[in-house]
């Protein structure tokens, strides 16, 4: 799956370079689009009291991005357990890898202690076809 970013001032350094943690912004937006594309939008979950809480994230910054450009982030599942699932992600501009890395999510329903439960079926079926190699 593709999700569209377009860099802007604000998302820079001192330096005129996109400051770190929007590489993880944008990571979790992507996630967020992503579900909301399978047909769970993050509103619908959390309607139903569910969240997919961050247990774990990385990024390799391979070449700096300035502000006023438009980038491409490609996800792909790594991988759907009973209760997590692992998702990748690369950073495009113009066809040149800028960035990559992971999040790793629980699927986790609210109550009065966050606990994580098993992902449904219907969801890891749509989760899977966006594995490696698989979905757009």
């Amino acid at each position: 799956m593709e999700y569209r970013v377009k860099v802007h001032w604000g998302d820079t350094d001192a330096a005129g370079i996109v400051f770190y943690p929007n590489y993880y912004k944008w990571m979790d937006e992507a996630t967020h689009e992503l579900f909301s594309r399978i047909g769970y939008p993050t509103q619908q979950l959390l309607e139903e009291q569910i969240i997919i809480p961050l247990l774990e994230t990385h990024c390799v910054f391979k070449k700096p991005v300035q502000y006023n450009v438009d980038l491409s982030v490609q996800l792909q599942v790594d991988y759907v357990k009973d209760k997590i699932f692992k998702v990748i992600y690369s950073f495009f501009l113009e066809n040149n890898l800028v960035a990559e890395g992971y999040s790793v999510r629980a699927w986790a329903t609210l109550g009065e202690n966050l606990k994580a439960v098993s992902i449904p079926n219907q969801v890891r079926d749509l989760l899977l076809e966006q594995k490696l190699g698989g979905g757009n």
